[in-house]
């Protein structure tokens, strides 16, 4: 372990950027819906609430909408607990672990799957995610008490899901701070022009047009959006200083892993992304303005 001064200031985010993307393949992989279906969930947001939320168990919307944060609840409610009178969180989980094998072997290829690198990268997540807390963080937690996978393709999945969720539970906590609620952080985070688009947010998140526009208004009463709804510089500082605020709240797994360990993590996670980035592993639709 390293001191904290050892450890530059955006080392972390630099890193969960590059992570995050290879623990999100699945969500918009054809391996995911084809597992779900074997599972007898159709629809694809049902699947989603129920893979992401299986570790917590067969837990109700308001569990749902509270660590996903950013749906609405009436479309949470839809699908949440009903999807669990057609199987059970374990079966969701093995179904999920499956559909990330087969997505990450499609999209990288038997040769990067089976790599030196690979199990180098899932070594270093994995001592990265030693640092994690367990408290106040609910979904992270979830996660952190399933079995590491064999497969060090898997395992470095499994410690991407660790470091993504750690995070993302640190995220709400500045949000919250910040007072921003679910659909307003997405208009924010959309206006930056490095979150989900606004398309996006309308095809996934259970969000009308009338909702986004409420939003945008009370974000103008804050002085947060101009007119034509971009950020304003006060929107733009609540942006960087909820990024700061992230960080700070994230920064123990990555002083655990080390200035060193950090910096090769994200040389080795870079590598992995772009690859399944090339191969079409995300819609272009749905991110960036």
């Amino acid at each position: 372990m390293t001191t904290s001064s050892a450890l530059p200031e955006q080392a972390g985010r630099t890193c969960h950027h590059v992570i995050n993307p290879f623990h999100s393949t699945h969500y918009f992989a054809p391996e995911l819906a084809e597992e779900m279906a074997k599972a007898g969930i159709e629809h694809r947001s049902a699947g989603y609430f129920a893979c992401r939320g299986a570790a917590m168990g067969a837990v109700g919307p308001g569990t749902i909408t509270a660590t996903f944060y950013n749906f609405k609840h009436e479309l949470v409610a839809q699908h949440v607990p009903q999807v669990w009178t057609v199987t059970t969180p374990q079966a969701v989980l093995d179904a999920r672990l499956r559909a990330a094998d087969a997505t990450l072997r499609r999209l990288l290829g038997r040769e990067a799957v089976a790599s030196p690198e690979m199990a180098e990268a899932a070594g270093l997540a994995l001592r990265a995610a030693e640092g994690c807390s367990r408290s106040a963080r609910p979904l992270y937690a979830a996660h952190a008490d399933l079995p590491v996978p064999d497969a060090p393709h898997l395992a470095y999945w499994h410690a991407a899901t660790l470091l993504r969720e750690h995070r993302g539970d640190g995220h709400l906590s500045a949000l919250l701070d910040a007072g921003l609620d679910g659909l307003e952080a997405l208009v924010t985070h959309t206006a930056t022009g490095r979150g989900m688009s606004h398309q996006g947010v309308m095809a996934t998140r259970g969000w009308s047009q009338e909702d986004w526009s409420a939003a945008q208004e009370r974000l103008r009463g804050r002085g947060l959006l101009d007119a034509e709804g971009e950020l304003t510089e006060a929107g733009v500082q609540l942006r960087k200083d909820l990024e700061r605020a992230t960080d700070r709240l994230d920064r123990a797994p990555y002083e655990h892993l080390g200035a060193a360990g950090v910096a090769r993590l994200t040389e080795l996670a870079t590598g992995f992304t772009t690859a399944v980035m090339e191969a079409g592993a995300f819609p272009a639709t749905l991110f960036g303005k």
